[in-house]
């Protein structure tokens, strides 16, 4: 049963590097290969900027609430309308 295995894994490996080998003779494969290769660095670039918008997000909030704070809490107080005298 095990030799069975090794038997199937060995041809599924066989396969799979033809099919790798096919895919690298194809036209224009050279250029799908460059681009992946450079996706991973438009990848981290995006986390790395996606970073900074998180802390420019938690300012924000943390300005806002004491923006609301303000203009709710203490706002003008108002003193009673004085008495004309006649």
């Amino acid at each position: 049963m095990a030799e069975r295995k090794q038997d199937l894994l060995g041809r599924l490996a066989d396969l799979s590097e033809e099919a790798i080998q096919r895919l690298a003779d194809a036209p224009g494969a050279d250029r799908v290969i460059h681009a992946l290769k450079g996706l991973g660095d438009r990848v981290d670039e995006l986390q790395r900027r996606t970073k900074g918008y998180e802390e420019l997000e938690r300012r924000l909030s943390a300005l806002e609430r004491k923006v609301s704070g303000l203009s709710t809490g203490t706002g003008r107080s108002r003193r009673p309308a004085r008495k004309k005298s006649e």
